[in-house]
């Protein structure tokens, strides 16, 4: 069975970033799947799942209401690995593209005060399963060390 392509990225050279993980087709429309890595795998620790939940909950919000990508924007999740997240956005882009909206996104997270949208019972099925302070200082960490001045290598998987 052939590996899938985001198991072929040398994970011992990846930094945080936002990368183009790939871009498919469906139907002759293209969809593009970015990869927002906020830790450097295997190098530094991994989100605990409290602030994971509590940066999808907000970051999916933000998307679904944002004035020129609600209509765009397909899945926006956490990685299995806990260092980052998945961006799916109808279109092709790359990840210099993006920039902008991850800045805006982050800011938010970063500032968001108030009760975590669908952190309820009837909304979640895991909702106690937040941490609002570290999602917000996680967001400003990836804002400040990546995103506010993003770097060439970090927009691109390494070789």
């Amino acid at each position: 069975m052939k590996k899938i392509k985001s198991f072929t990225v040398d994970h011992l050279r990846l930094v945080p970033g936002v990368y183009v993980s790939r871009v498919d087709y469906v139907n002759a429309y293209p969809v593009t799947t970015f990869d927002l890595r906020m830790t450097s795998p295997n190098d530094e620790p991994v989100m605990n799942t409290a602030e994971v939940h509590t940066i999808e909950h907000l970051g999916a919000t933000f998307l679904r209401n944002h004035e020129t990508y609600a209509d765009k924007t397909i899945y926006f999740g956490p990685m299995g690995c806990r260092t980052g997240f998945y961006l799916i956005l109808s279109g092709e882009y790359t990840s210099a593209d993006i920039v902008p909206l991850m800045q805006e996104m982050f800011s938010f997270i970063a500032d968001f005060e108030g009760d975590v949208p669908g952190a309820a019972a009837k909304d979640c099925g895991n909702y106690l399963d937040m941490n609002l302070p570290m999602a917000r200082y996680l967001a400003r960490k990836y804002l400040d060390e990546v995103l506010t001045d993003i770097k060439k290598e970090q927009l691109v998987y390494p070789e």
